[in-house]
């Protein structure tokens, strides 16, 4: 799994400048859709005949694996028995997935026990981002712009919250993301 690159470049506080990441220009070019960036933990959910058949979640590299040139995060199996994991095995019992075709879907699980719950959900679900991720039909494409679209943007998902951010996907399968908390307010 490859990283998704943030549009623009950071300073040292880790907030985002002006000046665009070098492999994000196509975004300021007005080419890909935007959709929702969610805040949730990222899974890999195998889908076969409409059921569920693995789960798997987003594994980050730590330190010594950096300092082995590892740099890209990956999937491992969710244990359905791990208290860590019960709130991802209860998000997937809560979607719908008999309407998905076969295969892997990188989807976000969200709910009340997931990163905060800045939606303000009621119950856990997962959303596919190939499948249901929301799609925003105007944005601006400059940092001005972004930076002023993002301070007040409304969820798609969840109406009445604010949206975490933007991801932009092109049809090449390229992928660039903003979030709100990226520019310094």
């Amino acid at each position: 799994m490859r990283k998704i690159p943030t549009l623009f470049i950071r300073d040292a506080r880790f907030k985002v400048t002006e000046g665009p990441h070098p492999d994000c220009q196509w975004v300021l070019d007005g080419e890909g859709r935007a959709t929702e960036k969610l805040d949730g933990t990222n899974l890999r959910l195998t889908v076969r005949a409409g059921q569920v058949v693995r789960v798997e979640k987003r594994r980050n590299p730590g330190k010594t694996q950096k300092a082995q040139g590892i740099f890209e995060p990956w999937y491992v199996d969710a244990d359905p028995e791990a208290p860590a994991d019960r709130y991802l095995f209860e998000a997937v019992q809560h979607t719908d997935v008999s309407a998905w075709p076969d295969g892997e879907h990188s989807a976000e699980a969200l709910g009340p026990k997931i990163q905060g719950n800045p939606l303000a959900l009621d119950q856990h679900r997962c959303v596919a981002f190939d499948l249901h991720a929301p799609v925003y039909a105007e944005v601006p494409r400059g940092y001005d712009g972004l930076r002023e679209f993002l301070r007040e943007c409304e969820s798609l998902f969840q109406p009445g919250a604010l949206a975490e951010g933007l991801v932009f996907h092109h049809r090449d399968g390229r992928r660039a993301k903003i979030k709100r908390k990226d520019f310094d307010w």
